[in-house]
């Protein structure tokens, strides 16, 4: 049963040439901090362009519960009245971040340095997540955490009273942690300091400065050294969200596999600690290029042009690139099936405590549409079949994981046989509009 509701199974068919433009939603991980950063202002940020996936609204309902007032005009124009660093009120309701990992971590990151309680849970998937990994450091702050066994949620976190700055070395390469960390240096007095022995996305860091935080990142001996100055007053600001690579990731990878197929997704954010994926194709041999690249908003900006491409060559992915590019290996892997001999992905343990085990499920459903797979704890190989021989005719199990459904659902669209997901209803998380634009572009997936 979906933590969603009703199940949704969803069937991809064999399709015919992809063609035409598509709009991806808003990026995830900026509307969500675009939100939390608005309500850490004293006045009024205007956002265009956020993701309406359930994710980020149930972002924007927490940071009502925290006192900022949000609303959405008819023109689809967010506004978000902030209450400013160290302002939110205690909430009267448990907050309910519903499937989202970024959600709840930013958010008690956030909220970590008040003197208030808050209470938080999930849906069945999110309440199997560690969270550990972020209370640990925001114990450091003064603030404390009680949840269930194992550091999983429900948890009540009890904001620090008198906050005290950190220094703080991430045990993972994790944009998560580091943000909450961050968020919680806010209300600390002094300079909290983060370091990074692997980058991660930095569109925490990019914002806070344009928010107009002191905050300074240094590469050092010990990796990526980043300090914040905290109790900033923090300035509104009209903030365009660039459409989000992770969701072009799979009209793109559609258009790679699918014969005569030439799609074009404008507006996508390329920031390099996001990029990773779109570097890897390239590699591969995937026609895949960048048109009309700018800057807007502090983020680097293109057109993606993706076409058929008949060649794919299986590569051993870099180590290192893991952290740009860790929620797209799931449809890398797809790509990968279409291409000639192995890709190998190294270095991706952090797939393994997703919104579920994605190694898992990605080697369970490739193998029962006739893929050779091996797999480690923090590795896969994918034994590539070539275009056009991959017989598909599986059904998958999507394990409530939005980017494990649109993984599957891609690859029904070039194997010989159709491919089915057991319950498409996450994807509603992230990408609402998933199948009515794939469906724009000529893909044929039917629920039911």
């Amino acid at each position: 049963m979906s933590a969603h509701g009703t199940p949704i199974p969803m069937t991809s068919q064999r399709s015919g040439p992809l063609s035409g433009q598509a709009d991806v939603p808003g990026d995830k991980s900026i509307s969500h901090r675009a939100l939390i950063l608005g309500a850490l202002c004293v006045g009024e940020t205007v956002i265009t362009g956020l993701l309406e996936g359930d994710d980020v609204l149930d972002t924007a309902k927490a940071m009502r519960a925290f006192g900022a007032e949000v609303t959405r005009d008819a023109s689809g124009i967010w506004h978000v009245h902030g209450v400013g660093v160290g302002g939110f009120a205690e909430p009267n309701q448990v907050i309910d971040c519903g499937n989202s990992g970024t959600g709840v971590r930013l958010i008690m990151g956030a909220m970590a340095t008040s003197p208030i309680t808050a209470t938080f849970t999930g849906d069945a998937s999110l309440n199997k997540r560690p969270m550990a990994r972020v209370t640990d450091p925001l114990a450091l702050f003064g603030a404390q955490a009680v949840g269930r066994a194992g550091g999983r949620l429900p948890m009540t976190i009890v904001g620090a009273a008198e906050p005290v700055p950190v220094r703080y070395t991430v045990p993972v390469a994790s944009a998560q942690v580091k943000s909450a960390v961050l968020l919680a240096g806010l209300n600390a007095p002094g300079q909290t300091v983060v370091i990074e022995r692997e980058a991660t996305r930095d569109h925490s860091e990019r914002m806070l400065a344009g928010f107009g935080a002191e905050i300074v990142t240094e590469e050092t001996a010990e990796g990526r050294v980043i300090t914040l100055t905290g109790q900033p007053e923090l300035v509104p600001q009209r903030i365009t969200v660039p459409r989000d690579p992770s969701s072009a990731a799979f009209p793109v990878c559609a258009a790679l596999i699918v014969p005569g197929s030439d799609v074009l997704v404008p507006n996508i954010g390329l920031n390099p600690t996001r990029a990773g994926l779109f570097t890897t194709l390239r590699e591969m041999g995937a026609d895949l290029t960048y048109e009309n690249l700018r800057e807007e908003g502090g983020e680097p900006v293109a057109d993606l042009r993706a076409r058929f491409s008949p060649d794919l060559k299986g590569i051993e992915v870099p180590p290192e690139r893991a952290a740009s590019m860790i929620d797209e290996y799931p449809v890398l892997s797809v790509v990968a099936v279409f291409a000639q001999g192995a890709t190998v992905m190294r270095g991706v343990k952090e797939l393994r405590v997703k919104e579920s085990d994605r190694i898992a499920a990605m080697t369970a459903g490739l193998r029962a549409g006739g893929v050779t797979i091996e797999d480690g704890p923090d590795w896969w190989i994918v034994q590539g079949l070539g275009h056009g021989k991959v017989p598909g005719g599986q059904t998958c199990a999507s394990h409530l994981d939005h980017r494990i459904a649109m993984s599957f659902l891609v690859m029904g669209m070039a194997t010989q046989a159709p491919v089915s997901v057991d319950d498409g209803s996450p994807i509603a998380t992230s990408f609402p509009v998933f199948e009515a634009l794939m469906a724009g572009l000529g893909a044929d997936i039917r629920r039911g």
